[in-house]
């Protein structure tokens, strides 16, 4: 079997150093979509060193490093097919804000595998701290085609029941026919989201955008709409893949205000909303 539920669970956890700089926060702030227009002083806090803040979740590609999804499959007990795999969901924890240049400890280990029958599902969680304390915990859901039906844990079901009523802003992100070639210099060169014949074997007509690409989006029109552009507000952000999105497509952003939280779901303009985002949730001061 591929996959080795209790090796993987046993394994040591595996701990680097990383760093990063305010040059590979401006440029996730960048693959994201900010800088649009480039003048405005509230992008300006995006792009520019001297005004520069951190959007929560540059956290997924800090240090440069491969992201979970990636790191995940090499970890013991894992020995799966890359064009079976697909990122299902990713959540943060932010302890502090995360600061614009550091260098901190990241340790990360397989927290659980799940059997859903079809498909298996690994959670890859890495817990960041700098000598200050702990910065900041994600779980990256790590979704494996064909590698399920061991008779093992099901698992949570992460889906929520939808929001109420109208949301109470709804925004519209456009997608760059480049975005995808843009937002893997930050780390993730999984070829499926720039090589159209990997993009093929995989089962997709032309790559895709990386989820975690769309993930960043969504947090930003979130801070910038609801939350005053503060982006040391956001304490936990989570949100579940629920479809693909194509370069060149625009995300619509739907937002619902709640006690300390908001609500998001987000589709594809152009195919009719169809689903992107779902089970989205942020968590806020």
């Amino acid at each position: 079997m591929p996959i080795d539920a209790a090796l993987a669970l046993a394994a040591e956890p595996r701990s680097g150093e990383i760093s990063w700089t305010p040059k590979d926060v401006q440029l996730y702030h960048l693959g994201i979509g900010a800088g649009i227009p480039a003048t405005d002083p509230d992008e300006l806090r995006y792009t520019l060193e001297s005004r520069l803040h951190v959007l929560p979740s540059f956290a997924t590609v800090a240090g440069a490093g491969s992201p979970g999804v990636i790191s995940g499959l090499s970890m013991p007990g894992v020995d799966v097919d890359l064009a079976k795999v697909l990122h299902g969901g990713q959540s943060l924890a932010i302890h502090r804000p995360i600061p614009a240049a550091g260098t901190a400890t990241a340790t990360g280990r397989i927290a659980a595998v799940y059997d859903k029958g079809t498909a298996a599902v690994l959670v890859m969680r890495t817990e960041v701290a700098d000598p200050d304390g702990p910065l900041w915990t994600s779980d990256a859901q790590i979704f494996v085609r064909g590698e399920g039906g061991w008779g093992g844990d099901r698992g949570p079901s992460a889906r929520l029941e939808p929001p109420a009523g109208e949301p109470d802003r709804t925004v519209d992100r456009p997608i760059r026919e480049d975005q995808a070639l843009l937002y893997r210099l930050s780390g993730d060169y999984n070829p499926l989201h720039a090589d159209p014949e990997f993009a093929e074997l995989a089962g997709f007509d032309r790559p895709i955008l990386h989820g975690l690409c769309t993930y960043g989006c969504t947090l930003k029109a979130v801070v910038d709409t609801l939350l005053g552009g503060d982006v040391t507000r956001v304490r936990a952000y989570r949100a579940r893949f629920a479809g693909i999105v194509r370069p060149g497509e625009t995300l619509r952003i739907r937002m619902w205000r709640g006690q300390g939280r908001v609500r998001v779901a987000v589709g594809a303009l152009e195919r009719d909303d169809a689903p992107v985002l779902a089970d989205t949730v942020v968590e806020h001061s």
